[in-house]
């Protein structure tokens, strides 16, 4: 009764500052090892008014190529002051959009007993081909495909880039499938063994840093940029792009074939237009495996 009692006091902002006592009092849940429960305080609702814990601010370098971040402030003459300055960071300042494409690959045969066995089947060949029909649809004049070097991943790309035609293809080892970082919560059916995190992880981040990024300054048009790979390897790239808790990868889920869309501006901001899309196939052609 009296915990009820302060809650309707919080809510009628009449308990105050005291708010924020009541809510990091409460005790939850165990910890994932087992053992006695800990005390840990809960995040307080927003309508207590109380500042939630925890970064809160977009960083403008994420992609470390923040104009300022370039320039070595100690170099710079101290006579010509500020108009140096402001020309120094002009010449850095990214002027272009990308946009970038995340396609996920179409179903595949997923009792090869090896990788190179693992091709598409009859449906996932139908998919690629709704696939590349939806991007061809969008009328862009794409600048590039970049896919993973898996077989699964190299036969849907053969199978869209015929309907984008002139569009240049390259394979990276990077794009392959793996297990980025250790999923929060984690889940019961899917357990890699810690190695397989600390390299995969380490792969995987590469990938992100080196094709997700502000447009370089010498860019002077928008680009669309397609990048054929796997589901794990896509929702990572998505947290990390939106600065959202990368071990919450494994809570976004994405059908075979789906397109992703992000945008990101000159100024460093990103954007998350579409995720997982697969609108464009009839509902008997769409799967998740």
């Amino acid at each position: 009764m009296a915990f009820r009692q302060a809650l309707q006091l919080a809510a009628c902002g009449l308990a105050g500052g005291s708010a924020a006592v009541l809510f990091s009092a409460v005790a939850v849940g165990k910890p994932r090892g087992g053992g006695d429960a800990d005390v840990r305080a809960t995040e307080p609702p927003i309508w207590t008014g109380v500042s939630r814990p925890g970064p809160s601010v977009w960083d403008s370098n994420w992609d470390r190529r923040e104009p300022l971040s370039l320039i070595n402030l100690k170099k710079r003459n101290v006579e010509s002051g500020e108009e140096e300055l402001a020309s120094r960071l002009d010449h850095y300042k990214a002027k272009a959009t990308r946009h970038i494409f995340l396609i996920r690959h179409s179903q595949y045969n997923v009792d090869g007993s090896l990788e190179k066995d693992r091709t598409l089947t009859p449906l996932g060949r139908e998919q690629a081909e709704l696939t590349g029909l939806r991007l061809a649809s969008l009328g862009l004049k794409f600048n590039k495909i970049v896919h993973s070097s898996m077989t699964r991943a190299v036969e849907t790309t053969d199978i869209i880039s015929k309907h984008l035609p002139g569009v240049s293809k390259v394979s990276t080892d990077l794009l392959r499938e793996g297990a980025p970082i250790e999923p929060d919560p984690p889940v019961s059916h899917w357990k890699p063994e810690a190695v397989q995190y600390y390299e995969d992880g380490a792969r995987i981040e590469a990938a992100f840093r080196n094709y997700i990024h502000r447009a370089d300054a010498k860019q002077e048009e928008d680009s669309y940029e397609i990048f054929i790979c796997h589901a794990n390897v896509i929702r990572y790239i998505v947290c990390r792009a939106l600065q959202f808790p990368p071990e919450g990868w494994l809570r976004l889920s994405l059908n075979n074939g789906s397109i992703t869309h992000l945008v990101i501006r000159p100024n460093g901001r990103v954007a998350l237009r579409t995720l997982g899309d697969t609108g464009f196939m009839p509902p008997d052609k769409i799967t998740r495996s």
